[in-house]
């Protein structure tokens, strides 16, 4: 295949040419083009880390039948938009062992990064929240350890807060996640 830039792909196609590419390359599909992801800063690796593992942590406490996945997920948008969420959580029936790609996360978590800042406020944004299964949208900023929350209410109005300190409240019920920042060094 020539250079993925300038070749235009299906969400399926996408998939199987990202399957093929050497390891430690990372690219989204946004309206049918490929996008490079930049490597991670030390902040932004260890924040991604840390929030999954809180999440996963309030998950098992909770004994909700869901997954929490780090990133390397695939969430397919539609048939030319699929990203790679810094971590998500998906709750019903576990995947299969070889799923690469899911449509129905519950939340959806975006560490901010110079590169990337834009997208994840604005397209990812509208993006995400296309997908009915979509709760909330977790967009992470480091630099100030804030947290902008957006949550889909039941009448399908999107809710904006912004959080920096005290337990988040999550859907399914019982979901409380606090401390979603590490340590200071």
């Amino acid at each position: 295949m020539s250079d993925p830039a300038s070749v235009r792909m299906t969400s399926d196609e996408f998939i199987a040419w990202a399957m093929e590419q050497p390891g430690g390359q990372r690219f989204e599909l946004v309206a049918g083009e490929v996008v490079g992801m930049a490597p991670e800063r030390s902040s932004h690796a260890l924040t991604k880390f840390h929030i999954a593992r809180r999440l996963a942590e309030s998950v098992e406490r909770q004994g909700l039948p869901c997954q929490v996945y780090p990133d390397g997920m695939a969430v397919k948008v539609d048939d030319a938009t699929t990203y790679e969420p810094d971590a998500l959580v998906r709750c019903g029936s576990p995947l299969p062992d070889n799923a690469v790609t899911l449509d129905d996360p519950v939340i959806v978590v975006e560490v901010l990064s110079p590169s990337t800042r834009a997208r994840d406020s604005g397209a990812k944004l509208a993006d995400y929240f296309r997908l009915p299964s979509v709760r909330h949208y977790l967009i992470v900023r480091t630099e100030d350890r804030a947290i902008i929350h957006h949550a889909r209410g039941a009448d399908g109005t999107i809710l904006t807060r912004i959080v920096r300190d005290g337990p988040l409240h999550l859907d399914p019920p019982g979901l409380v996640v606090t401390d979603l920042f590490p340590a200071s060094r």
